[in-house]
C-alpha cells in the first residue's frame, strides 16, 4: 500500500524484454537506501517487486523489477525508454501518518492530457476520461495520477457524451513529479479510490447495473491492472 505522496524523481536506466514482460532498471538513491529484495516500489503509480538492488541491479542506488504483460497491457509502463523520468514511493510504513489517501498501486487504465490552463502559481490538468472509470470518480474526490494523491477539481457532467476530470496542480506538484512536464496528448496512469472501486462492485452485484443506471459491461469489469 502506497499514500500517493511522492518521494522522487527517478530516472529509467534500462528496459529489457522478457518474452511478453519487461525488466525495468531504475535509478531511484532514496527509495532504494533502505530496500530489500523483494520490497514494493510504486513507479509511476505501478506497484512492482523489486528483484535485484545496487550492483545486481545496475550500480548504485538502481533497482529492477519485472513488469508483466497485463501491467504493460494497463499502463505507460510499456513505452518507457532510458533516461525516461518516473514517480517513485516505498511502501507506506503502518506507524506513519497517511498523507496522501489509500494508493495500491494497481492501475484502472490510462488518461489522455487534453489541455493545459496556467494560473499565477497553478495549473489546471483536464484529462479525458475513460467512460468506464467515469462513475468512479467524484468531484472532490480522490484520484491517482502517476502515482501522484490528488484531488478532482472538476469533472464532466454523467450524461456528458465524452468524459474529462481536472486537477489543480500546486508549485510543490509540479516540481517533485513528473506531472510538472506533462503536455497535451501525454498518458498517464489513473487509480480510482479504492472505495469508490467496491462500491461500484456490489451495486452490480445487486441490480445487475453501472452506477450511473448502464448495464455492466465487460469493459468496466475487466478494468482492473
Amino acid at each position: 500500500m502506497f499514500t500517493g505522496l511522492i518521494e522522487e524523481v527517478g530516472e529509467i536506466v534500462a528496459v529489457a524484454p522478457v518474452g511478453d514482460s519487461l525488466r525495468l532498471t531504475v535509478r531511484g538513491p532514496l527509495v532504494t537506501s533502505d530496500a530489500r529484495h523483494g520490497d514494493s516500489i510504486q513507479v509511476s503509480g505501478v506497484c512492482l517487486t523489486a528483484v535485484e538492488l545496487g550492483e545486481a541491479a545496475g550500480g548504485p542506488g538502481t533497482f529492477t523489477a519485472d513488469v508483466m504483460a497485463q501491467s504493460i497491457n494497463m499502463s505507460t509502463l510499456g513505452a518507457l525508454r532510458p533516461g525516461d523520468r518516473v514517480n517513485l514511493e516505498r511502501a507506506a510504513r503502518i506507524d506513519s501518518r497517511l498523507g496522501g489517501h489509500i494508493v495500491q498501486g494497481h492501475v484502472d487504465g490510462t488518461a489522455e492530457l487534453i489541455s493545459v490552463t496556467p494560473h499565477p502559481n497553478w495549473r489546471t490538468l483536464r484529462f479525458a476520461l475513460d467512460p468506464a472509470l467515469a462513475p468512479l470518480l467524484v468531484d472532490k474526490g480522490s484520484v491517482t495520477l502517476a502515482g501522484v494523491s490528488l484531488t478532482v477539481s472538476n469533472i464532466s457532467d454523467a450524461t456528458a457524451a465524452e468524459h474529462w476530470f481536472e486537477v489543480s496542480l500546486i508549485p510543490e506538484t509540479l516540481t517533485a513529479t513528473t506531472l510538472g512536464a506533462l503536455q497535451p496528448g501525454d498518458r498517464v496512469n489513473v487509480e480510482t479510490d479504492i472505495l469508490a472501486r467496491h462500491v461500484a462492485r456490489m451495486l452490480r452485484f445487486g441490480d445487475g447495473t453501472e452506477p450511473g443506471g448502464e448495464a455492466a459491461s465487460p469493459a468496466t469489469e475487466g478494468a482492473r491492472a
